[in-house]
């Protein structure tokens, strides 16, 4: 029986949906190991996303928080608000209060990744404040670290990401999109992700 992972993102101009799919191809790289794509609700109006610039959302099913126990794992993706997650995954969590006094999601591994605007503009503060979330569920909590090896080591050039987890730097104004380095750094966080919840569920 497979191993199932649920990526479940937010995303309000596409670098987490981008990064999200490349977590996917990590996750299935891994044998016996299954990922789908999620993405949360929006809680903005229209006429409010529109003043945004932002794009039309993608075509990933909003994902139904009374299916998470159907998983063995989970990657959740958030861009960054002033250090933090954004609004709509923090209303997500909020909805789950049901699985966390039943405890359906103890034991369960799960990683984060996140998008800011800058550079120094708080992916590790993200990701460190959101695993208060995880934390409540008794969820197990699995950082990236520096397994990757020279992704991480590199300084050439400007990227996204931390121990914490895998990142991508949108530019104030959304146009720079996640680059080659960021993108591996993705999929190697659903690979590690995908091995831990395999061994898990073993």
């Amino acid at each position: 029986m497979a191993v199932k992972v649920y990526i479940i993102f937010y995303s309000m101009y596409g670098h987490i949906k981008t990064m999200a799919e490349a977590v996917k191809k990590g996750v299935e790289s891994v044998e016996g190991v299954e990922a789908t794509i999620y993405q949360v609700a929006e809680t903005l109006p229209e006429e409010v996303l529109g003043k945004m610039h932002a794009p039309p959302k993608s075509d990933y099913p909003i994902i139904d928080p009374q299916t998470l126990p159907d998983a063995d794992g989970f990657v959740f993706g958030f861009p960054t608000r002033f250090g933090m997650m954004a609004a709509q995954m923090k209303a997500f969590f909020d909805t789950t209060g049901g699985l966390w006094q039943k405890g359906a999601l103890h034991g369960k591994p799960a990683s984060m990744f996140t998008s800011t605007a800058t550079q120094g503009g708080g992916q590790e503060t993200t990701i460190m404040t959101a695993v208060t979330q995880l934390a409540h569920h008794g969820m197990i909590y699995v950082p990236t670290g520096f397994g990757a090896g020279s992704i991480m080591f590199g300084v050439q050039e400007p990227r996204g990401g931390s121990a914490w987890g895998a990142g991508t730097l949108a530019a104030p104004d959304g146009s720079r999109t996640p680059s080659e380095v960021e993108l591996a750094q993705a999929e190697f966080m659903g690979k590690n992700l995908a091995g831990v919840a395999k061994k898990l569920k073993a």
